[in-house]
């Protein structure tokens, strides 16, 4: 995994983005799934900007792109792709980020910009198994570790 986020900085978008959608299609194919034209645009909203975005905001998109503007047609969206490993729920935003590493076994760790609220993914292997070393004394069986982290990106950094 890389150790730098595009989010924090310059790079291809359109690279980042073909990356994540090929490899959601290829994961719903090889796990017999289906990457509906909702879903498969849900995923395309998440990954346009690399930040969090609430379930409304996703909504608001796809209603204008025709998918219907009722809460359920993003929140079953945003179920999918969570559950399968193509998006991340940010729970100090109340929102949803595209993974940037589908289909690889990570522990993120999100990097919140508190100013634009850009995120990005930090690898944290090492924190997940302090994590699980903690819980195993207490004979807890971790199946999650969900760790974010408040600060200033870059661009934000340079602004002040």
């Amino acid at each position: 995994m890389s150790e730098t986020s595009p989010a924090f900085h310059a790079h291809n978008h359109d690279s980042c983005t073909h990356d994540v959608l090929e490899h959601a299609e290829n994961m719903v194919r090889r796990e017999g799934l289906r990457l509906t034209p909702v879903r498969r645009r849900t995923l395309e909203i998440l990954v346009s900007e690399h930040r969090a975005m609430g379930a409304y905001e996703v909504l608001d998109r796809l209603a204008a792109d025709g998918f219907g503007n009722q809460p359920p047609v993003a929140y079953r969206a945003l179920e999918f792709l969570v559950e399968h490993g193509l998006a991340h729920r940010i729970n100090r935003l109340n929102a949803f980020a595209a993974c940037m590493h589908p289909g690889e076994a990570h522990s993120p760790l999100f990097l919140i910009c508190q100013s634009c609220e850009a995120v990005a993914e930090a690898p944290a292997d090492a924190v997940r198994t302090a994590v699980e070393d903690a819980a195993r004394g207490h004979d807890f069986a971790v199946e999650r570790v969900n760790i974010e982290v408040l600060g200033t990106c870059p661009t934000c950094a340079g602004a002040e």
